[in-house]
């Protein structure tokens, strides 16, 4: 057992349980699976209408008889302070609490029991076990970080536990990637991991050097891009530069990994933890092969009534085969980060500007959606939904922030709407450059 497991054992989370209920899952004959699934998700959904007051106010007097009349819950029904919107039972000293990146444009924090938590894991472990790979394999994990003490080596920390070096992204100019290039050459990394954009930028860098990474570091098996949109011709240039196949992970931390490339080509979507659907503007289902908002239901998490929950994608889903349980997905119509480019010539990532935006949305709760566009070379406008102005100090701790994560001298102009309008995907980014790169 990985050093990782052995701490979610020492924490309470039943992980062995997990896996052992994973496999009996997968065991199933594809009608008594999707029997499963639908008397799960029913049970999921009337537990919490039971026991979740703001479900039930939701859901309203009568539990309905079909599955498409239930409430769509969204993350502004979920941005209120946690401890008020938990389902009875439901201790959060003793759960898996943590908050999304902001990538949707909504953040938020969220709960999970320890179970639906280890289920997570245990689906983790299982896609990855389909490349031979395992917590002994080490991971080049081309991430953000945060920069403030306590913050900072909490995930340095978390890095040596689960036995992976990361590779902040945060400065992607050619000089970071000389170094980030030596570092594989100094160890046997299993895999890379990491922002689409990011491992991009590196496997450009490394075929204008008429370099492939798995000639400097033989021990690479795969690379997995996650968090952002990975197009046809991103695939091709991670593949090319790296030499490695090339995976799409897709998934959100409030409900788990939600699709994950199988060796057989397929975007496997993950059906034992969670049910997912697609629906149109209006609520109504939308069929296979055809685009819709996808929808989440956790078959597990007694924590949070996440039933029926807009994660901010939109997608295609392919239908299952007759002796398939997976459905695969299609496309996901979600967001892609450009990069800042600053007056230094350094090259930042987008999601750069989560780690920005965090200090205030977690000390002020103020924030309810943003974006960050850079107009000018050094000038960033934040487009801010907020309950009120920020005041004096919250502006400049953004400064201060700036000037910690990209470089000084940057000028911020804080724009405080009433909404922000959301493109045809429905999924904001965080970062819009304006900037003609032409």
């Amino acid at each position: 057992m990985d050093v990782f497991s052995q701490i979610l054992k020492i924490k309470g989370f039943p992980l062995e349980a997990a896996c052992a209920e994973l496999k009996r899952i997968q065991a199933m004959h594809i009608e008594k699976f999707l029997d499963w699934q639908q008397k799960t998700a029913w049970n999921i959904a009337r537990y919490h209408y039971n026991n979740n007051d703001l479900y039930r106010q939701k859901v309203g007097p009568h539990f309905p008889q079909h599955w498409h009349d239930l409430p769509i819950i969204t993350k502004k029904d979920l941005q209120k302070p946690l401890s008020k919107i938990v389902t009875r039972g439901t201790n959060l000293s003793d759960s898996y609490v943590g908050s999304t990146s902001g990538s949707s444009g909504t953040p938020f924090f969220f709960a999970k029991d320890k179970f639906a938590h280890a289920m997570t894991w245990a689906i983790i472990r299982d896609r990855y076990s389909m490349y031979n790979l395992s917590g002994r394999d080490k991971q080049a994990r081309f991430y953000g970080i945060p920069k403030e003490f306590s913050g900072y080596w909490k995930e340095r920390f978390k890095d040596a536990m689960m036995n992976r070096l990361r590779f902040p992204v945060f400065d992607l100019s050619d000089a970071a990637m000389d170094r980030f290039l030596n570092l594989f050459r100094r160890h046997r990394f299993g895999y890379l991991y990491g922002y689409t954009n990011s491992l991009v930028l590196f496997a450009r860098f490394l075929i204008r050097k008429g370099i492939v990474l798995h000639n400097e570091c033989p021990s690479l098996k795969v690379c997995i891009s996650t968090s952002e949109v990975c197009t046809p011709e991103d695939h091709t240039l991670l593949e090319k530069g790296f030499g490695l196949r090339h995976i799409r992970e897709y998934g959100a931390s409030e409900t788990c990994l939600m699709a994950f490339d199988a060796p057989d080509g397929n975007w496997r979507v993950t059906e034992e933890t969670v049910y997912t659907e697609t629906a149109d503007e209006n609520g109504r289902p939308t069929v296979a092969g055809i685009s819709g908002n996808i929808l989440c239901t956790s078959l597990f998490n007694k924590a949070l009534p996440m039933v029926r929950y807009q994660i901010g994608d939109i997608a295609v889903l392919n239908d299952r085969s007759a002796t398939n349980i997976y459905r695969s997905l299609d496309q996901l119509l979600g967001r892609t980060n450009d990069t800042a480019i600053l007056p230094s010539g350094k090259i930042a990532a987008g999601l750069t500007f989560y780690y920005i935006s965090r200090s205030i949305l977690e000390s002020s709760g103020v924030l309810k959606e943003f974006i960050i566009r850079q107009t000018r070379v050094d000038r960033f406008v934040f487009d801010i939904v907020a309950d009120r102005d920020l005041t004096v100090a919250e502006v400049e701790t953004i400064k201060s922030k700036i000037a910690s994560y990209l470089e000084p001298g940057l000028q911020l102009v804080i724009n405080r709407v009433q909404q922000i309008d959301r493109p045809a995907s429905g999924k904001l980014k965080h970062f819009y450059s304006e900037l003609d790169r032409n």
